[in-house]
């Protein structure tokens, strides 16, 4: 999997330096204000791509870098959208480390010492969402867990399924909102534990001049099969954005830094995650 490392530690800071140089950035006055909102709303009308890069560190084990592929396809039926989330998770993991606060794996395999790359659990969500909204646009669904991984140190080793939710708001300087999700195992491996996993999702963007803003999206985990002291993970922390465009392609890119304060034994202390994200807005 040398190409999935090299991948990683490369590609990340390539796009970071188109991000810094671009001249065309979607400032909200040329017309870029409503391009902004759709890409801050995870259930708009607008398909796109994210690659989202996420390097942990402070692990016991060792390091953890994570690259998932989330493409956002929504369909309009009538008076609902059903707006579809893929998450495609590539892991790269040095010595023992397993897991991620995005793919639930409470009981990960035996460590060798060794590094190991590969895909990591799929997770399908389709979000029902009206047409016509308020002041509030929320969306509810069902999710979907795949045992996609490609070894068990990736993996829950269990089909999970369960009910995913948002809710948000746009007011003129950004949006504020909360995605939440639970998960149940209900088949796989009869040797590793059960997913019974929590994840919610608070949100914040705050809209700067020439594309840029700033933001928090704290991902907080609980697995309600461990002991009250090894439950949660919940990191603290933000970054910054900015939307732009490559010629003609729409570009959202993140950059952000989380500390974990409540974690379990053995999990990270903290992470930096950057997303580079093609937007396609419909003409």
């Amino acid at each position: 999997m040398r190409l999935v490392r090299l991948l990683m530690r490369f590609l990340p800071p390539l796009a970071a330096s188109l991000w810094l140089t671009s001249p065309a950035a979607l400032a909200a006055d040329k017309g870029g204000g409503d391009l902004r909102s759709a890409a801050q709303n995870p259930i708009s009308s607008l398909i796109s791509l994210p690659f989202k890069f996420t390097f942990d560190d402070g692990a016991p084990n060792g390091d953890a870098t994570f690259l998932n592929i989330q493409p956002v396809l929504p369909i309009t039926v009538g008076e609902w959208n059903l707006v579809n989330r893929v998450i495609l998770p590539i892991i790269d993991l040095d010595g023992s480390v397993s897991g991620t606060a995005e793919i639930p794996n409470p009981t990960p395999g035996t460590g060798t010492g060794t590094g190991t790359s590969g895909l990591g659990d799929t997770n399908y969500s389709v979000f029902f969402s009206p047409v016509k909204t308020g002041k509030v646009t929320w969306g509810v669904g069902p999710s979907l867990m795949m045992d996609t991984a490609s070894n068990d140190r990736l993996g829950s080793g269990k089909w999970s399924a369960g009910v995913t939710a948002v809710a948000l708001t746009l007011p003129k300087w950004g949006s504020v909102g909360i995605l939440g999700r639970q998960l149940w195992s209900f088949s796989g491996d009869d040797e590793r534990a059960d997913v019974n996993q929590f994840l919610l999702e608070p949100f914040v963007n705050y809209n700067l001049d020439k594309g840029w803003f700033l933001l928090t999206d704290v991902v907080m985990t609980a697995n309600w099969d461990a002991d009250s002291s090894q439950r949660w993970t919940i990191p603290l922390g933000g970054g910054v954005g900015r939307l732009f465009k490559i010629g003609n392609q729409a570009i959202n890119s993140r950059l952000e830094y989380y500390y974990n304060v409540e974690r379990p034994d053995g999990a990270a202390k903290q992470l930096v995650t950057f997303t580079w994200q093609f937007l396609f807005p419909k003409k």
